[in-house]
């Protein structure tokens, strides 16, 4: 438990109390070797969402199938204001390097530790030794196949060796005992953000990341993907079980129709239809409705949005 909730005692609200959300403030989750995330604080629930929506009525849904069917349209139709009615707040440890990926996402709040005002830790990023791999010979921006023992273990040294070097020279600049006196009296004390700039950029830093639900399930989408970045994934991997427990209703929307889904593009679609039609496979709309109940598909009006995506590429008869 985070020490800034460890003295906190239970108070009364008005707001929106998420059960989901509840059980995960201050729960310092463990990413990488000396990172971390916790959930901080958060606004909204499953409910916030539909009742966003359906503004214009005046209230919310009456039960949650009702509530459920709603989530599921707006985002399977990607009417995203609603998600962006609820928040989350994380407080995250990371290295630099994952940061500058990570703040690649223009669609947040933040606001991180301060190496001109505060010194920073003898924190470095190490990758373990299953996580050392050679370029990537066909992605520019990825990493291929794993390296021996041996060199793995070399690797690490490097970056161990570096850290080191780079915090000496740090504290040499600073020229500080800790409590702001010179370590050295003739020495000058170099100013902290000049310091910093001998750093590499897998030193820990530290920042509070606030997001809508809209736009945090589309940094989720990009960083829990296999081709992005291992470091940058282990967080989102943790966001996501948070997120999951936040918004269940939300969350499996996300998983059918965003995470797991896969769009076509129109040249891909006429490919689809003309191998489909040319091997003489088409589809009457009692088939097609059939099967997509076996599979799960139980939302009529969702049935009725297949029936028309596949009438279109041509392969339900009219």
């Amino acid at each position: 438990m985070s020490a800034e909730f460890q003295n906190r005692e239970p108070e009364l609200t008005k707001r929106t109390v998420n059960p989901g959300a509840e059980k995960w403030l201050g729960e310092v989750v463990p990413v990488l070797d000396h990172g971390f995330i916790y959930l901080v604080d958060y606004m909204g629930d499953d409910e916030s969402i539909a009742q966003a929506a359906r503004v214009s009525y005046g209230y919310g849904t009456k039960s949650v199938s009702q509530t459920e069917g709603l989530i599921r349209y707006l985002d399977r139709n990607r009417h995203t204001s609603p998600f962006e009615m609820s928040e989350l707040k994380f407080h995250v440890k990371l290295p630099i390097s994952v940061a500058r990926q990570w703040v690649r996402h223009r669609t947040a709040s933040l606001n991180e530790y301060s190496a001109r005002y505060s010194i920073l830790k003898d924190e470095f990023y190490i990758p373990g030794a299953d996580s050392v791999n050679i370029q990537s010979a066909n992605n520019k921006q990825g990493r291929g196949d794993g390296v021996g023992k041996d060199e793995a273990e070399f690797v690490r040294r490097v970056f161990e060796e570096n850290g080191a070097r780079s915090y000496a020279d740090y504290q040499l600049l600073l020229n500080d005992d800790g409590t702001g006196n010179p370590v050295d009296p003739r020495r000058p004390q170099i100013a902290r953000e000049l310091a910093r700039n001998v750093l590499p950029v897998d030193i820990y830093t530290q920042w509070y990341w606030k997001v809508d639900l809209h736009n945090l399930f589309h940094f989720l989408a990009l960083r829990m993907d296999p081709h992005a970045q291992l470091e940058i994934r282990q967080y989102a991997n943790v966001m996501a079980t948070i997120v999951k427990d936040a918004f269940p209703m939300s969350y499996k929307a996300f998983e059918d129709y965003e995470l797991f889904a896969t769009a076509l593009s129109r040249p891909e679609q006429n490919t689809l239809s003309k191998l489909l039609l040319d091997s003489g496979l088409t589809f009457t709309a009692d088939q097609v409705d059939q099967a997509s109940k076996v599979v799960g598909l139980t939302n009529k009006r969702e049935r009725e949005e297949l029936m028309e995506k596949l009438t279109k590429l041509g392969i339900v008869k009219k």
